[in-house]
Order: structure tokens, then sequence, then C-alpha cells
């Protein structure tokens, strides 16, 4: 009989050379699914990335301190508790300008992938 669950107990280590931890527990690396990703991620602190406009839409829950996100121009901080989804083709900055690291979820659809991200030159 087919199970109709799966359980994740080792996600994808997403290798970083700023700091940053990225376990990706469902998506393209971990299961090869293209639909969605979900990722367990913690930014530290004075972390940031490049600009980016991303093909996928981007929702992201604050589990521990505070991220930073510049999307079209607005700053937008967000603490514990807090969510946002960011619509994809939007230009957006995430970055964590705080003391304490940030702890966070994120969820993309359809799944996280290098060749949607369209980073900009730092």
């Amino acid at each position: 009989m087919n199970k109709k669950y799966t359980i994740q107990k080792s996600p994808f280590i997403v290798p970083t050379t700023d700091g940053k931890v990225i376990e990706e527990h469902f998506g393209q690396a971990t299961d090869g699914n293209a639909q969605l990703s979900l990722a367990h991620m913690i930014a530290p602190s004075g972390w940031s990335e490049p600009f980016q406009t991303p093909e996928f839409d981007e929702y992201t829950y604050i589990i521990k301190g505070k991220k930073q996100f510049i999307i079209d121009g607005d700053t937008v901080v967000l603490s514990a508790g807090e969510s946002i989804k960011i619509e994809k083709n939007t230009r957006v900055q995430y970055s964590n300008p705080f003391i304490e690291p940030c702890e966070y979820m994120a969820i993309c659809l359809p799944a996280f992938a290098v060749d949607l991200v369209h980073r900009e030159e730092a």
C-alpha cells in the first residue's frame, strides 16, 4: 500500500558563503518537486542578498528575530509571528540588518530554482 504522506528527516542543506543556513524540506533539490518548495532558514545579523525579481510567489513566516524586505521601494520589517506574501515578478531585497539572527520559514510557488530568482549583480 502506498503511503499518502512523506516525513522529511533529512532536508537538503543548501551551500552558502554568507553565513545563512538554508534547509530545504521539500522542493526541487530535496524531492524534485517543481510545484512548491518549503525551507527553514536562519539569516545571521548583518546578512543581505542582492535585489531579485523571482518568477515565484514567496510566503515568509518569521519564527524568531526580525527580517527586512525592500519591496518595489517600500521598506517592510517583520517580527516573530508575522508573515508576508510577495507576488512573483516583484523586485525585492531580503536582509537582516538587526543584531539578532532571524529564523524563518519560506514557501515558494512554484518551487525555488536558481534560474527563476533573477538576482541582480551586487
